[in-house]
């Protein structure tokens, strides 16, 4: 499996000749979704479905949308390609096997409604949480997308999640909002705290998985 990292949340997985977007948000590329066979999308906010870019893919390439019931309410025209998934199911998308964990959005304040949140697994390999640190206890996650800033995230939650998830090899995610002087603090703490190979790629870096 090959995974391209674009920016913030949006991972491209190539995996026995299918191609799999996650969370093609509007900070990242819309080029990500050009040849997808599959979507999955972990949650209905829009710095992880870009639903204007989602809506243009569809219309030049039909393929299925994965993610959770509440993401019809925002993809509008693009809901009729929605496949609903729930917490807790295996399943497979473009010939790649996927678990789905978690379910909710980590809380940004008790203000604000929880929404639903899907995070995925991918050949028991690659995680890819959304926004929410659930732990998979069923498997041992091998490469770990861990998003290490967010509005509802502190940087202690973060590191124990790593920590708790063990991975070989951890990846920062959800790091959109942060400038070079929020890299170079967060990309120090982690590097040196979190007992894995911690390592930030820059949008467009590939790596083997």
């Amino acid at each position: 499996m090959q995974v391209t990292k674009y920016a913030h949340s949006c991972l491209r997985l190539e995996h026995d000749g299918a191609v799999l977007v996650v969370d093609p948000g509007v900070f990242s590329d819309p080029a990500a979704l050009d040849g997808a066979d599959a979507v999955l999308i972990t949650h209905e906010h829009p710095d992880h479905v870009d639903v204007a870019a989602l809506t243009r893919a569809l219309e030049r390439r039909p393929v299925p949308v994965h993610g959770p019931a509440s993401l019809a309410g925002v993809l509008g025209d693009a809901a009729e390609a929605l496949v609903t998934v729930e917490p807790g199911q295996s399943l497979t998308v473009a010939g790649t096997p996927v678990r789905t964990y978690g379910g909710q959005h980590a809380v940004i304040h008790p203000d604000i409604p929880v929404i639903q949140n899907i995070g995925y697994l991918f050949a028991d390999v690659v995680y890819h949480p959304g926004d929410a640190l659930f732990v998979p206890d069923d498997v041992q996650v091998d490469t770990l997308f861990a998003p290490i800033h967010a509005p509802w995230s502190k940087f202690s939650e973060v590191l124990d999640f790593i920590r708790a998830v063990a991975p070989r090899r951890a990846y920062a995610l959800h790091d959109g909002l942060l400038n070079d002087n929020g890299f170079g603090v967060l990309d120090r703490q982690y590097t040196a705290m979190s007992n894995t190979d911690y390592r930030r790629l820059e949008p467009g870096t590939r790596i083997d998985a």
